[in-house]
C-alpha cells in the first residue's frame, strides 16, 4: 500500500503536481490583465511583461458576458 510519501514519488503525482502549478500561475497572469490594461498600458506591452501571446492577452481582456 502506498504513503503519502510514496505517492508523492510516483512520476503521475510529480507530472499532475507540475501541471496545476503550471494552470495556477497561467490563470494569476490573466487575472492581471484587466488591472494593467487600467494603467493604461497596451495589449502589446502585456503580452511583452507576462510572457504571454497578445491573442490570449485580448481573450482576457474581453468582458465576461
Amino acid at each position: 500500500m502506498f504513503g503519502a510519501n510514496e505517492l508523492k514519488q510516483t512520476r503521475f503525482y510529480q507530472d499532475v503536481f507540475a501541471e496545476g502549478k503550471q494552470e495556477g500561475k497561467q490563470e494569476g497572469k490573466l487575472e492581471t490583465i484587466p488591472q494593467l490594461l487600467g494603467l493604461g498600458l497596451s495589449i502589446e506591452q502585456i503580452a511583452q511583461a507576462l510572457g504571454l501571446d497578445e491573442q490570449v492577452v485580448r481573450q482576457a481582456a474581453q468582458p465576461k458576458s
